[in-house]
């Protein structure tokens, strides 16, 4: 079996992918009770890393679109 990496030096997208794996096969019920408590361990550390990079994506964004204070984006209106 290949080892996992530590889920701080996942991407937001590599993260989700293991994420979705193990929720598959989770969700299949063929998991011995040992193997499905340790997907759902790791399971929790790639949400919890997941919802820690869209944090730090957020603050970033709303960092670049403030100036002075102030919001600098006008309201998207797409054309049709």
């Amino acid at each position: 079996m290949t080892a996992r990496k530590k889920a701080e030096s996942l991407t937001f997208e590599q993260s989700m992918q293991e994420l979705e794996t193990l929720v598959t096969k989770m969700e299949q019920g063929d998991l011995p009770l040992e193997d499905a408590l340790q997907s759902f361990e790791r399971g929790i550390v790639l949400a919890r890393h997941s919802q820690q990079k869209l944090k730090d994506a957020e603050q970033k964004v709303q960092i670049l679109t403030t100036e002075n204070g102030q919001p600098t984006l006008d309201v998207f209106e797409p054309d049709n």
